[in-house]
């Protein structure tokens, strides 16, 4: 007897009560639009380097179509070595302790998909990133949340971990400078946090893709505190700083027994990242600075500009002291951050990204990222204006 009803019923529960991603499902209605002015999706508006697209071009040219090894080029590995151990202060095997992957999404998925076992809890702070809670329970892990408040500049302190901390907590994960508020961690709270994995015997995910974003302070990583590289896998890759989405190309530093761990779900599932990616990574190492010095020069120009405008607006917005994207608070208008959202893209065709996107504590807030033109953010900020203006207007 046939009993299939539909393709539904037999989709994993973990999988099917996930919802689908509230940036994407935002811009989904975003495409539907013409002549909107984003400030959504976290994507650079510079192109990536022009000797770093020359020398992808090159290396096609020269055959560089073939696989790697599964943990990829070596010499890759080894130019990466170098750069996390001048920029980071932390010194990883090349051939060991670096793993190259298909952007930090897949070494996120594989750090925690290789040390959780079902029931194992991961404990975050949000807002974050869309990807961290599904990620989490798509590895059969427990989600377990700190939540940051606007009030103390989005600050993750060791006291709030120890809050929320259980027996069956195995792992930390942490974002900073922090999608989707621009936060940092400054030393003295790494310094904690990393006393507080030490005592609880934690594994740490530290995510520092925005690490050459930070504008206000130094950027410390927590890989680089005293007992910690042991237990820590380290994220970064070349997306932000480069301006090489496209590129699809991370990478995670840790010891090699992590690493190996985190290979073997490479291995079976992703093989390696696209050969000519790393050839092109290999290039973008090959004068960091200059590159990323000239984007986070004009990001924090931008940032200035936003913070000033909601400012004179009246509207709230902790003063992101890195990545690009700034979290303004809309609770006074009465309305959710969805509505909020559509009702400025209808009525001024501006995107921005609903905060309940980013976790239940983000509601009541939009990102609005300034990785666009300073005439596209100027124009932005004045149609937002209107916008504002019309709702206090009706407000009274």
């Amino acid at each position: 007897m046939n009993d299939f009803k539909s393709p539904r019923d037999f989709i994993a529960d973990h999988v099917r009560d996930i919802p689908r991603s509230g940036i994407r499902d935002f811009f989904d209605i975003v495409s539907t639009r013409k002549d909107v002015i984003s400030l959504g999706i976290g994507e650079p508006d510079f192109d990536t380097p022009w000797h770093v697209r020359e020398s992808t071009v090159f290396a096609l040219e020269r055959g560089a179509t073939h696989y790697t090894s599964n943990m990829g080029l070596l010499e890759l590995r080894r130019a990466l070595s170098k750069y996390v151990r001048k920029t980071f202060n932390v010194s990883y095997d090349a051939e060991k302790e670096i793993l190259i992957t298909v952007g930090v999404s897949e070494a996120l998925d594989i750090a925690l998909r290789a040390l959780l076992n079902p029931g194992d809890e991961v404990l975050y702070h949000e807002p974050c990133y869309v990807s961290y809670r599904a990620d989490v329970i798509f590895a059969h892990g427990i989600p377990l949340t700190v939540n940051t408040r606007m009030e103390d500049g989005f600050r993750l302190t060791r006291a709030m971990l120890e809050e929320k901390i259980t027996p069956r907590t195995k792992l930390l994960l942490l974002n900073f400078p922090n999608n989707p508020t621009g936060a940092i961690l400054p030393e003295a709270d790494v310094r904690e946090i990393a006393e507080f994995a030490k005592k609880h015997n934690l594994i740490v995910i530290t995510d520092e893709i925005y690490a050459e974003m930070t504008y206000d302070g130094r950027h410390v990583s927590i890989a680089s505190m005293p007992g910690m590289k042991e237990r820590t896998i380290f994220l970064h890759g070349f997306s932000k700083a480069w301006a090489m989405t496209g590129f699809r190309l991370g990478y995670a530093c840790a010891p090699a027994e992590f690493t190996e761990a985190m290979m073997k779900v490479h291995q079976y599932t992703m093989l390696c990242a696209p050969t000519p990616s790393q050839k092109a990574a290999v290039e973008a190492l090959t004068n960091p600075e200059r590159d990323i010095r000239l984007m986070t020069a004009e990001y924090e120009k931008r940032r200035n500009l936003l913070v000033s405008a909601f400012e004179g607006m009246g509207i709230p917005c902790s003063r992101p002291a890195g990545a690009f994207y700034a979290f303004p608070c809309i609770r006074q208008f009465g309305i959710g951050s969805k509505d909020f959202a559509l009702r400025l893209l209808d009525e001024e065709n501006v995107a921005v990204v609903p905060g309940s996107a980013f976790g239940e504590c983000g509601e009541g807030f939009v990102r609005c990222a300034y990785a666009t033109s300073m005439d596209n953010l100027k124009e932005a900020l004045a149609r937002i204006s209107r916008f504002v203006g019309k709702l206090k207007a009706k407000s009274k």
